[in-house]
């Protein structure tokens, strides 16, 4: 059996996981709020500059909030029959994402997601860093051309653009105004299908 397909545009199509494949509720203003964060500040890097306790007491209360988001993680809709269908066509799949490698095996259990490769920050540094998904590349034998990353926001756009990877905004709500600095964006996952394996 070949482990490539040979019509596909992409050869592995790597997925962003909150608001992606599963749906997430975490309100990011209540964190910020929390843990005294701005709303111009990254999350992530703001934790990193604080001093050794407060980060370790501000990474808890991230921690706790995702894991709770977790417990009520749902499919998007079309994911299943879109990864079934990748699958079925030896496209190879990974995860890449900006949550806690615990929270994200938890939201992949709870909603029956199986992936061999899932990278959080706990693997490599956090988007729009290209690390994760240049490991997943050279991990697979592909090289980033072949590949494309799948994701909800501006980071996942700005990750793929820093891989020399093409990127895929998945537009849930209304189209973000950075919409237009992605290679494709899809509204619907059979849209996702219809990219890949045209």
């Amino acid at each position: 059996m070949p482990n490539h397909n040979a019509h596909a545009r992409y050869q592995g199509v790597i997925f962003d996981l909150d608001n992606t494949l599963v749906s997430s509720s975490l309100n990011f203003k209540q964190i910020r709020a929390e843990i005294g964060c701005t709303e111009h500040d990254d999350l992530l890097s703001y934790i990193e500059q604080l001093p050794e306790q407060q980060a370790k007491e501000a990474m808890d209360i991230v921690l706790n909030h995702e894991y709770q988001d977790a417990e009520s993680a749902m499919l998007m809709p079309g994911v299943q029959a879109c990864l079934a269908e990748f699958s079925k066509q030896n496209i190879k799949m990974a995860v890449v994402t900006r949550n806690c490698q615990h929270a994200a095996q938890l939201k992949l259990a709870k909603t029956a997601l199986n992936f061999d490769l899932v990278l959080t920050r706990d693997d490599a540094p956090a988007k729009p860093d290209p690390t994760a998904l240049l490991q997943v590349v050279k991990q697979w034998q592909l090289m980033p051309k072949d590949c494309i990353y799948v994701g909800d926001f501006f980071f996942d756009i700005q990750a793929a653009q820093n891989a020399n990877m093409d990127s895929c905004l998945y537009i849930i709500d209304a189209r973000p105004d950075y919409a237009d600095s992605a290679t494709h964006s899809i509204e619907h996952f059979s849209q996702l299908t219809k990219l890949v394996l045209p």
